[in-house]
């Protein structure tokens, strides 16, 4: 009796190490797919950033942390009002600091953000407000202080101005939008800068399409803040389409 009561217990406690060994098997694949989900999710559907600027002050609050849709401009086309996020098309921001976060904790960061469960700060992007698609000719400011797009004058009730009653840009431009490319506002238009800070710049401040990243389409968090954002199509209402030219000087370190 002894030794069958001793063999039962060792074959109970056999039993139970594999069936821990098979419960954290299972864990490691959860865990794999779940990774597997979120990398796909970033790479094809959505990603996070995070705001380190006060450009699109009130849109966009400095620490905001956000959702861009990626099917944008791969399959749903970009269009005007909407808030994208797309990369330096050359010379629009600083070089980056060369040192990046060491050791573990930089190792845990880079993996999050690579899987898609951190936002991305990286210094190569930017994000700022669709005012002119190819072929729009856009200009500031009528008689009123507004701005113009095919002629028609924009309402602009995210915008963000130092005092009532000012222009919608400090800088006067008129420009039209080649081929391929977008030209961008900042809602708080006299700290931002966007396409007319590079007019005189190579790509004449026009955003190559082919640049853009996706369109932020959710404020995550803060939870206080959390909140579809709106394109103002409203605003747009009555803008009609235009030939875009089709030959124009494109920005410097970017391909047709």
């Amino acid at each position: 009796m002894t030794d069958t009561v001793e063999t039962g217990e060792v074959g109970r406690e056999r039993s139970s190490g594999r069936g821990f060994l098979l419960f954290l098997r299972d864990l490691v694949v959860i865990f794999l797919i779940a990774l597997l989900i979120s990398f796909l999710v970033k790479t094809f559907l959505i990603r996070p950033f995070w705001i380190p600027s006060e450009s699109m002050n009130e849109t966009l609050q400095v620490d905001d942390r956000i959702i861009v849709s990626l099917l944008t401009p791969a399959v749903v086309p970009v269009e005007r009002g909407d808030v994208v996020v797309f990369e330096d098309p050359g010379g629009w921001l600083p070089e980056p600091p060369a040192e990046q976060e060491a050791g573990l904790l930089g190792t845990v960061d880079w993996f999050l953000t690579f899987v898609g469960l951190a936002p991305e700060d990286d210094h190569g992007y930017l994000i700022k407000r669709v005012i002119g698609l190819p072929g729009d000719r856009v200009e500031c400011c009528n008689d009123f202080g507004q701005l113009t797009v095919n002629g028609v004058p924009i309402d602009e009730p995210y915008l963000h101005l130092d005092a009532p009653g000012q222009p919608a840009s400090s800088v006067a431009f008129d420009v039209t939008v080649p081929e391929g490319h977008l030209w961008v506002l900042g809602d708080n238009r006299n700290h931002s800068g966007d396409s007319r800070a590079h007019m005189d710049a190579p790509g004449g401040g026009f955003v190559p399409i082919a640049s853009v990243v996706g369109r932020a389409v959710l404020i995550s968090w803060p939870l206080e803040r959390w909140t579809l954002l709106d394109g103002y199509e409203s605003s747009y209402v009555g803008v009609e389409p235009q030939s875009a030219p089709e030959e124009r000087l494109l920005p410097l370190g970017v391909s047709a």
